[in-house]
């Protein structure tokens, strides 16, 4: 029996991802930007307060007066790039617990995440009118909630879109592929948003998957997939509006792999330096999203270091003001666990929360 070569075959090298801004800040030739300069410095404004607000986090936590948090500190482009694509007032966001800046953009106030943070009822209470969900900590569990949502704006006659943030780790999780065969299937308005940034906690990329591009798997269910650097805020929002563009037209769903890098611990009850190699950080740091678009401002007249330094310390006092309104902020009651599940509480959790007090009294 004569031996077949399959149609398709995996490939054997990762593909290069779309690029538009090097390291040093200048554009790829051939390439403009894809925004503006006052929203090229809006970003960068936006990813410093994100860095900036993790880092009062982590001194904080080091003191034991926070809880455990998962810091976004060097994937700032990868979740700002892609929510600067959406439109706030229609648009809807599903984060895990890495998205920070996507979640200042879309409206979430600062007091909101400190309360989180602090472990107060109400950082869960999402404010009115702000669309994103609340932080989901069980792995990839939001990513059928985002297709939900774009589902549900497609069927009420919207031209909203959903957009899920994930790691590498989560897209080996079945909600991942149960949710992309869906959103296929119905060409629900949902951006699958990626981030690899090369670890699943203490697990390497390469023991995880067999693959060598995680946007490859999108052809799978029926919709595009890309590759972009997750460290270029200008391919990221690129590559995002084309997204959601389609999105808009009922062309259903796009898969969107930003390979980016953790620059601090997978959250502060993790040690990287027992795994990571440094030389490899030392590597990745030098591909910072933030310098990379102060680089490029800077080189137009638009930026420089003294607005770095007045900028941060602006950021600080904000920071310091949010923190300031969450520990004075009452102490949550366990009764309030009871609240904000439903629209309405239901007999359910009335009965739960009427036996809960019984046995406190």
């Amino acid at each position: 029996m004569a031996k077949h070569t399959p149609q398709f075959m995996p490939n054997t090298k990762q593909i290069e991802p779309l690029r538009i801004l090097d390291e040093n800040g200048k554009l790829l030739r051939g390439e403009t930007p894809p925004m503006s300069d006052d929203l090229a410095i809006y970003a960068v404004k936006t990813m410093m307060m994100g860095r900036g607000f993790d880092e009062k986090s982590f001194s904080l936590q080091r003191q034991g007066r926070l809880g455990t948090f998962a810091p976004v500190i060097g994937q700032e482009a990868s979740t700002l790039g892609p929510a600067l694509a959406l439109d706030p007032k229609r648009d809807w966001i599903a984060p895990q617990y890495r998205e920070l800046p996507a979640l200042l953009h879309m409206g979430l106030p600062f007091e909101s995440i400190a309360l989180y943070r602090l472990g107060r009822q109400a950082g869960a209470c999402i404010p009115e009118g702000v669309h994103v969900l609340p932080h989901q900590i069980s792995l990839a569990a939001q990513i059928p909630h985002a297709v939900g949502l774009g589902w549900g704006l497609k069927l009420q006659g919207k031209d909203g879109v959903s957009m899920a943030f994930f790691g590498d780790g989560a897209s080996s999780e079945g909600d991942f592929h149960e949710s992309c065969n869906l959103a296929g299937v119905m060409k629900a308005p949902v951006i699958f948003l990626l981030q690899d940034n090369g670890w699943a906690i203490s697990t390497p990329r390469a023991i995880q998957t067999a693959t060598t591009d995680f946007a490859a798997r999108a052809l799978g269910y029926g919709f595009p997939g890309f590759a972009v650097d997750g460290n270029d805020l200008f391919a990221l929002y690129a590559a995002t509006t084309e997204a959601v563009a389609r999105a808009r037209a009922g062309e259903g769903p796009t898969l969107i792999e930003s390979r980016t890098f953790r620059m601090w611990a997978h959250t502060t009850a993790d040690d990287p330096t027992r795994y990571v190699d440094p030389k490899v950080l030392e590597q990745w740091k030098k591909k910072d999203p933030i310098e990379r678009v102060q680089k490029y401002l800077a080189a137009k007249g638009k930026w420089n270091d003294a607005m770095t330094a007045q900028f941060k310390e602006e950021v600080a006092a904000k920071v310091e003001k949010a923190y300031e309104y969450g520990f004075n902020y009452p102490p949550s009651k366990v009764e309030e666990i009871f609240e904000n599940v439903f629209a309405t509480i239901t007999p359910q959790l009335e009965r739960q929360r009427a036996r809960h007090i019984a046995l406190r009294s």
